[in-house]
């Protein structure tokens, strides 16, 4: 699958887990179906979002290969191979890779805190291994670490180098790595906060932790601002920022999961250290909801 032109809402999909804390297929399958039939435009299992921190290698694996084998091509997976070591980042790349995911998504080396050098050879060691286009993930709010403007410009030239999704939350940042986009490398926000204006700076779309829930709406915005209607995708982004920052009142992904449930698409479970939210935050949760139409 070519992704070199791939634009639009790439879901950061969540992991449904049982109440026992095992993967719950059913639900998974349900919300797979979900993304497809509203439109999104890829599909990234093993994030953030899906709580890849507390997994272990072979559910990895049979999430991505699932994930794969459900969707059947209709649109391109991504799986998360970050870790903050780097043999075991490569390890995972090649495991994903054979069980068919279509690109990757690599972190920063989260908690060793390396310097330049290294953390140009981490992301460089796995470029030059795999055989499919990887996403370079800079979130220094989780990993306490980003991507230099010098390594960017650096990697971006890798010919696996996809795109970076850039959640540092930072337009200036965003501004100042705004050259080393072009044809054959990109940008995604990563955050549903500032999609327009990544977009503006160039950015093809999202990598969203609201699709989960709006796939349809997220989709549409992003091919709005990408087709020149602005205003639609402007209307967009500003009627839903009340949800957006209700998803995030806790940290991700406690309330999109919570959201999630209470559409009936799977159960608010999760593994510690994630707890349920407090009844304040899910009554906030719920207004926003109400306000977009989410919940009757």
């Amino acid at each position: 699958m070519d992704l070199q032109k791939l634009t639009g809402s790439i879901v950061a999909l969540v992991t449904p887990f049982n109440e026992d804390g095992s993967i719950d297929y059913a639900s998974l399958d349900k919300i797979l179906e979900f993304q497809v039939t509203n439109g999104t435009d890829g599909i990234l299992v093993l994030g953030t979002s899906g709580e890849s921190a507390t997994m272990t290698d072979a559910e990895d694996i049979a999430v991505a290969k699932f994930a794969v084998e459900h969707v059947g091509g209709a649109v391109p997976i991504f799986g998360g191979a970050g870790s903050n070591c780097t043999r075991e980042s490569y390890n995972k790349s090649l495991e994903l890779e054979k069980v068919g995911v279509d690109g990757l998504l690599v972190i920063t080396p989260y908690y060793n805190k390396s310097n330049e050098e290294g953390i140009y050879q981490h992301f460089k060691t796995v470029l030059d291994a795999i055989d499919v286009p990887a996403i370079l993930y800079n979130v220094p709010s989780r990993t306490g670490c980003s991507i230099s403007v010098k390594n960017l410009e650096r990697l971006s030239k890798h010919p696996r180098a996809l795109a970076i999704k850039e959640a540092s939350g930072s337009i200036g940042y965003a501004t100042e790595i705004a050259h080393c986009l072009g044809p054959d490398f990109g940008m995604f926000s990563g955050n549903d906060d500032m999609v327009l204006p990544l977009m503006s700076l160039g950015a093809r779309g999202v990598i969203s932790v609201w699709a989960n829930v709006m796939p349809k709406e997220v989709h549409e915005m992003c091919k709005n601002y990408l087709a020149g209607n602005i205003e639609e995708a402007r209307k967009t982004q500003l009627a839903c920022l009340d949800l957006i920052h209700a998803l995030f009142c806790e940290v991700n992904p406690i309330p999109v999961k919570q959201a999630m449930a209470d559409m009936g698409l799977l159960q608010a479970n999760y593994r510690l250290p994630l707890w349920p939210m407090t009844d304040e935050d899910h009554a906030r949760l719920r207004r926003a909801m109400e306000g977009v139409g989410l919940l009757g």
